[in-house]
């Protein structure tokens, strides 16, 4: 049996049990999320990620279509596993001793650098932390490890009746055990 969450939430750890500062990664779970596994299976697997984790979505393919169309030879919005798809932020795995850390991390939050990746990819976004992730992902792909698509099982299929259908099952299709349900889209979660 599963837990049905409401808004946006959070798990995490400190050293202390106070403040951001003292907080060394955080699991957020957008709020059409469920788990599957329980908390402790969980907290398994954000032992064996390096900055930041998430999964891959069809989305991005048409957001990048610009770039794309002047890089053909690109991997960029390309489905797993040797392309670039970006990233989902329905769950997210933040290790932010490693984020606050990292040279490179803190200097991709300065707006000019976001600027230059955005007019690089012709990018456009709508989706605040996802676009993030994805754009400077495209760049910086040593910075996350994505999960498996089992903790982030995406049940929106949107773009396959909206443009993508011919590629639709590349991005969606999901072997494997599911941790997590993400019912994006407003798509019901399902009850087994």
């Amino acid at each position: 049996m599963y837990s049905t969450y409401e808004g946006s939430h959070l798990l995490s750890r400190s050293s202390s049990g106070e403040g951001c500062r003292e907080t060394h990664w955080l699991v957020l779970l957008d709020g059409t999320s469920t788990n599957e596994a329980g908390w402790c299976d969980t907290k398994a697997i954000i032992l064996c990620f390096n900055l930041f984790s998430s999964v891959f979505s069809v989305c991005c393919r048409h957001t990048f279509w610009q770039y794309r169309k002047e890089n053909p030879k690109s991997h960029v919005g390309d489905p797993p596993p040797d392309g670039l798809p970006g990233f989902n932020s329905g769950v997210m795995l933040l290790n932010l001793e490693a984020m606050r850390r990292s040279t490179l991390y803190n200097q991709l939050l300065d707006p000019g650098r976001i600027a230059q990746l955005a007019e690089k990819y012709h990018f456009r976004g709508h989706l605040g932390d996802q676009d993030f992730f994805t754009m400077i992902g495209m760049e910086h792909r040593e910075l996350f490890y994505p999960l498996s698509c089992g903790w982030n099982r995406q049940l929106c299929t949107w773009w396959r009746e909206h443009g993508y259908g011919d590629v639709f099952q590349l991005y969606y299709h999901c072997d494997g055990p599911v941790h997590i349900y993400h019912g994006n889209c407003n798509t019901p979660i399902p009850d087994d």
